[in-house]
C-alpha cells in the first residue's frame, strides 16, 4: 500500500503530460502510485501513459473505452487506488519538487488528517509564476488538526480539488464520487471540507496551476457553463441531508452568489443568445437556496433580480466611484511626486554637507555587507561625520541605533543624496539621483567575482535581456571608488566597468570581522543558531541560476546527512533571489539561516562550507576553514552565465560533481585533509591578501583624509590567526563578551 495515490486524469493534453507524470515519478519522496487516466483521448495521452508506464512500475494506466469527461475519469481512477492518500493532478499541471515529502512531514506532524489543504502557484504561458493570493490562509500557526469550524476562512480558497490530499479511508466511507458536467470540483470539494473531521494545512506551494494560452474550459463559449447550477444543487442537497451541516448554509449561499455571478460576468463564456436564459436560471436558485438576511450587494442584485439593466446600472456606478478614488490616489502620487522632485532640486542648490554620509545596499535592503561595515566604520575613526542609512522600513530594525534610518522616496532620503558628500552603495542609486561636483561615491560592489560581471555579460544568453550596458557605464561614470579585495577582482572592474574610477585594493569591509572575532563569539553565535554542541555545522549556500525558472537546491540535505550521520548538521542559505529555503524540513540537523541577518555570522558559527560558484568561498576563504565545491552543473553554467576562471581547476578546497561524490568527501574525511588545507593556502594567497580585519580602516582614511593619509600595513595572509572552527577547537570558550579593537561592542553583538 503506497503513502500516496496521485490520479490524473488526461484528455487532449499530450503537450503537457509527460512533464506532469515526471513531476510526480521524479519526486525525492518515493513511496507513490500514479493512476493514469486515458479519458479516450484523441491525441497522443494514452500512448505517453502506456510509455511511462513501461519506464516505471508506479504508473498505473487506465484506459476508457468512451470519454466520460473530467469528474467520471477521476471516480475510475478513485476505484483502482490504494493509498493511505489521494491527489489529483490534472494532465497539463505539475507538483513542485519535494512536495510530495513536504506532504508526508506535514501528515504525520498532524496526526493523520481527513483532508490536508496547501497552496499553488499559477504558472502563465508567458514564464510569470504568482502564489495564491489567500496563501495567508493557509498558516501552519496554531493548533493541528482542527475542524472547518477553528478555520472558517478555508472556505474563501478556490474550490478545486488538486489543492488537498484526502485519506482514502475517509473519502471511501463518505462515499465521496465527483459528479459529471462542468465545475465538477464544487460538488465534491464544499461537502469533504463541510464533512471532514480533522483539518490542517500547510503553507507551501505544492502545484503549479498552468494557466493555458488557449484550450482551457473556463475561456471556452459553451452552454456546459450551465452545469454550474446543478453542482450547486448538489452541494445543497448534501446540507439538507446533514441537519447538522444547516449552519454552513448562509456562508455557502453567498459563494453561489458569487459564483453565477462571475460566470454571467466573464466575456466568453455563455453564448449570446443564452445569457438571458442564464440569468432566469440564475434567479431561480437564488430564490430556491436564499437564507433570510442575505446581503444586497451589487451581484446579489444581480442574481436575485435577474435584471441585467439594473447590475449594469449599479456596476457601471461602481466603476465610475473606482475610477474616481484611483484617479484621486493617482493624482495623490503624482502630487507627491512632483513636489519630492522640487524638494531635491531645491536640495541640490544648497551646499553639500561635509559631515554627512549616507549608506544602503541591495535598493534599500538590511544594514550590512560592505556598505554596513564601511558605516560602522565610519563612525569610529570619523565620529565628527554623522551617518544614515537607507533601508525600507521592514528592515529598519536592522540599523544601529547610533545611525540616522532613512525610508526610500521620502524628503528626508532625498536632501541626505542632494547634501551629504559621502554616498556608499554595493548597487545603484537609480537614474533619479545626481552626482554632485563635490560628492565623493563609494562604489563597494559585492564581493570578488567569479561569474561574469558588467559588460563581459552581452554575449552570456541567460544574463544579456538584463544587462543594459549603458546604464551600467552611466552609473559606472559617477563613481568615485570601487572596493576590491584582490589583483583579480581590481582587472576584473576596471575592464568590465571602463570609466574613471580609482580602484582601491584595500581587501573587503565586511571581512575584517573575520580576522577580529574570538572564540566566544563563535561559541555565542552557535548557540543563538540552535546548533548542537559537539557537532559538525555545514553550511550550504548556492547561488542563483539565470539559466533556471525554479530554484531547486542542488543537493537533498536530508540524503546527504543520512550519509553522513548524527555528528553533522545542515545550514541552509539561500540566495536573497530565492525568496523560500532550501530545505522544507528543518530540524536539529537542519537548520535554516536564510533570514539572519549577518552572513558573516553564519560563516562564523560553522565549520565547513559547501557552495557552488558564490563568492562567498572567497570570503569564507579568509577563515582558513574547509571548503568544499559543488560544481554538479558546472558545464550549463559556464555556457550561459560564464566565469572568469575553471574553479574546478584552482578551488579552495575539495570538488564534488555529484551528490555521491559530495557525500564521500565528507564521509572520507578528504573535505578536510592535507590535500583541501593546500588548495585552500593558494586560493587564500591569491583572493584575500588584504582582508587582514582593517581594510575599513584603510578605505575610510584614504577617502576622508586623501591620498597622503597614513595606512596601516597589511597582514599577509601566513601571519593571520583566524578564530578556530568549533569542532577544531576542543571545548567551546565561555560564552563572554571580548571587546573588539576598534569597536564598541563584541563581535557576536554586532553581527
Amino acid at each position: 500500500m503506497p503513502r500516496f495515490s496521485v490520479i490524473v486524469p488526461a484528455y487532449k493534453v499530450q503537450a503537457y503530460l509527460e512533464e506532469c507524470l515526471t513531476s510526480v515519478l521524479e519526486q525525492s519522496y518515493t513511496d507513490v502510485e500514479v493512476i493514469a487516466v486515458d479519458d479516450c483521448s484523441p491525441d497522443a495521452c494514452g500512448a505517453l501513459i502506456d510509455e511511462a508506464a513501461a519506464r516505471d512500475p508506479r504508473v498505473r494506466p487506465l484506459h476508457l473505452p468512451h470519454n466520460v469527461g473530467l469528474g467520471p475519469a477521476r471516480n475510475a481512477g478513485l476505484e483502482l487506488a490504494t493509498g493511505d492518500y489521494l491527489l489529483f493532478l490534472d494532465g497539463d499541471d505539475t507538483l513542485t519538487p519535494d512536495a510530495l515529502r513536504d506532504l508526508a512531514d506535514r501528515l504525520k506532524a498532524t496526526s493523520e488528517p481527513d483532508v490536508l489543504v496547501f497552496d499553488y502557484a499559477r504558472t502563465y504561458w508567458t514564464g510569470r509564476t504568482v502564489r495564491n493570493q489567500l496563501a495567508d490562509l493557509l498558516t501552519e500557526e496554531g493548533p493541528a488538526p482542527f475542524r472547518l469550524d477553528d478555520r472558517p476562512g478555508l472556505l474563501s480558497l478556490l474550490m478545486v480539488v488538486w489543492n488537498k490530499a484526502y485519506r482514502r479511508e475517509f473519502v471511501e466511507r463518505a462515499g465521496f464520487v465527483f459528479p459529471p458536467g462542468y465545475y465538477e470540483d464544487t460538488a465534491w470539494t464544499f461537502p469533504v471540507l463541510l464533512t471532514a473531521d480533522t483539518l490542517a494545512t500547510l503553507d507551501r506551494v505544492c502545484v503549479h496551476y498552468r494557466q493555458r494560452r488557449q484550450g482551457s474550459i473556463l475561456v471556452s463559449t459553451s452552454r456546459r457553463h450551465f452545469d454550474v447550477f446543478d453542482q450547486y444543487d448538489r452541494v445543497f442537497a448534501h446540507l439538507d441531508a446533514r441537519p447538522e451541516l444547516d449552519r454552513w448554509r448562509p456562508v455557502l449561499f453567498r459563494r453561489m452568489v458569487d459564483h453565477l455571478a462571475t460566470v454571467y460576468g466573464r466575456r466568453g463564456r455563455l453564448p449570446r443568445d443564452s445569457r438571458a436564459e442564464f440569468l432566469r436560471l440564475a434567479r431561480a436558485h437564488y430564490r430556491r437556496h436564499r437564507v433570510p438576511g442575505a446581503p444586497l450587494g451589487a451581484r446579489h442584485l444581480l442574481i436575485g433580480l435577474g435584471s441585467h439593466r439594473i447590475y449594469r446600472a449599479l456596476s457601471l456606478a461602481s466603476g465610475l466611484v473606482r475610477r474616481a478614488r484611483r484617479l484621486a490616489a493617482g493624482a495623490g502620487r503624482r502630487l507627491t511626486a512632483a513636489a519630492l522632485r522640487t524638494h531635491y532640486r531645491i536640495q541640490l542648490r544648497l551646499p553639500l554637507r561635509a559631515d554627512r554620509a549616507v549608506f544602503t545596499r541591495d535598493e534599500g535592503g538590511r544594514y550590512g555587507c560592505n556598505p554596513g561595515a564601511l558605516e560602522s566604520a565610519f563612525r569610529n575613526l570619523v565620529p565628527h561625520i554623522r551617518t544614515a542609512w537607507i533601508a525600507r522600513p521592514e528592515h529598519h530594525h536592522t540599523v544601529p541605533l547610533a545611525t540616522r534610518r532613512l525610508r526610500p522616496d521620502s524628503a528626508a532620503y532625498w536632501t541626505a543624496l542632494a547634501r551629504s558628500k559621502y554616498l556608499v552603495h554595493n548597487d545603484d542609486f537609480g537614474p533619479g539621483v545626481v552626482k554632485r561636483t563635490g560628492q565623493i561615491l563609494i562604489q563597494t560592489r559585492q564581493g570578488t567575482p567569479l561569474k561574469r560581471m558588467g559588460l563581459d555579460l552581452r554575449d552570456r544568453p541567460a544574463a544579456a535581456r538584463t544587462a543594459d550596458a549603458g546604464r551600467m557605464l552611466r552609473s559606472a561614470d559617477s563613481w568615485d571608488f570601487v572596493l576590491s579585495g584582490n589583483r583579480h577582482s581590481t582587472l576584473v572592474w576596471e575592464r568590465v566597468f571602463p570609466s574613471g574610477f580609482t580602484t582601491l585594493e584595500y581587501g573587503l569591509p565586511r571581512n575584517d570581522v573575520f580576522a577580529r572575532a574570538t572564540s566566544a563569539d563563535v561559541a555565542r553565535l552557535r548557540q543563538t543558531m540552535g546548533i548542537p554542541e559537539g557537532s559538525v555545522a555545514i553550511l550550504y549556500a548556492p547561488t542563483f541560476r539565470d539559466y533556471r525558472r525554479d530554484h531547486r537546491p542542488a543537493l537533498d540535505p536530508e540524503r546527504l546527512l543520512h550519509r553522513l550521520g548524527p555528528r553533522f548538521v545542515l545550514l541552509t542559505r539561500s540566495h536573497p533571489s530565492f525568496g523560500e529555503p532550501l530545505a522544507r524540513t528543518t530540524g536539529d540537523r537542519v537548520i535554516d539561516v536564510s533570514d539572519h541577518p549577518s552572513v558573516e555570522a553564519v560563516c562564523l558559527a560553522s565549520d565547513a562550507l559547501v557552495t557552488d560558484f558564490s563568492s562567498l568561498m572567497f570570503d569564507y576563504a579568509n577563515l582558513d576553514r574547509p571548503v568544499v565545491v559543488y560544481a554538479d552543473d558546472w558545464e550549463a553554467y559556464e555556457a550561459t552565465r560564464g566565469t572568469y576562471f575553471d574553479v574546478r581547476d584552482f578551488p579552495p578546497g575539495a570538488v564534488a560533481r555529484d551528490e555521491e561524490e559530495l557525500a564521500d568527501i565528507f564521509a572520507t574525511g578528504h573535505w578536510c585533509g592535507s590535500r583541501s588545507q593546500q588548495r585552500r593556502r593558494a586560493f587564500r594567497e591569491r583572493f584575500c591578501p588584504h582582508d587582514d580585519g582593517r581594510a575599513a580602516e584603510r578605505i575610510v582614511r584614504r577617502v576622508v583624509f586623501g591620498e597622503n593619509a597614513w595606512l596601516p600595513s597589511v597582514v599577509p595572509p601566513a601571519g593571520r590567526h583566524p578564530v578556530p572552527p568549533a569542532m577544531a577547537g576542543g571545548p567551546t570558550a565561555p560564552l563572554t563578551t571580548v571587546p573588539v579593537p576598534g569597536s564598541r561592542a563584541p563581535v557576536a553583538e554586532r553581527l
